[in-house]
């Protein structure tokens, strides 16, 4: 007899397809760089587009067959940002995004650093990943590779610069969103933890 798992239940499980996509997308970040440096575009646009495949499909393998993590919740966030840093470092190394877009994204993952840190000194853990974030760097991770297309002088680069910086500004704006979220999130769990040892 096949036991049904609840489909919120979160194991303690490693070794997971979902997880095994995080660790795939951590290994392409040297890839990518590696490919941006040497001006090997090719390359790295298979990188930048097989990451956004692998961090649309991770999530939703986990929640189709039960195969939510601990080890998943933090290991994907920490692939999503981590892939998002590297990518905004290549890129603006070669001169294809502004200066000031890295400044306003790394500006925000400070921002929730110092709120994660100030959680863990209160004694919580983390905060769950919610739809708006999955949102912002699903805009983000599709404005990449879109944004090192429109750096071509074709008329595929005329075609994706568009639309890469749509997603870009989308991705920008829930970005940002998502860390106001966060913080009432943030504010709701250590009132909530205040009340119960109180």
């Amino acid at each position: 007899m096949v036991s049904e798992r609840h489909p919120t239940e979160v194991s303690g499980r490693l070794l997971t397809l979902p997880n095994v996509l995080s660790i795939l997308r951590l290994v392409g970040v040297p890839v990518f760089l590696w490919a941006i440096v040497a001006q090997e575009d090719g390359w790295a646009l298979f990188v930048l587009m097989a990451s956004g495949v692998t961090d649309y499909a991770d999530g939703k393998i986990a929640r189709k067959f039960h195969m939510e993590s601990r080890f998943g919740q933090l290991l994907d966030p920490v692939a999503d940002r981590l892939y998002i840093l590297t990518t905004l470092i290549g890129l603006a190394w070669r001169d294809i995004i502004p200066v000031w877009l890295v400044a306003v994204l790394i500006l925000r993952e400070l921002a929730m650093s110092l709120m994660l840190l100030h959680l863990r000194r209160r004694g919580q853990i983390g905060l769950p990943v919610h739809f708006v974030g999955k949102a912002a760097t699903f805009n983000l991770l599709y404005a990449f590779p879109l944004l090192l297309l429109a750096n071509r002088t074709d008329w595929l680069g005329d075609l994706a610069r568009p639309v890469g910086w749509g997603f870009a500004w989308w991705g920008i704006v829930l970005y940002w969103l998502a860390a106001v979220l966060y913080a009432l999130q943030a504010r709701f769990v250590l009132a909530r933890a205040k009340v119960q040892t109180a």
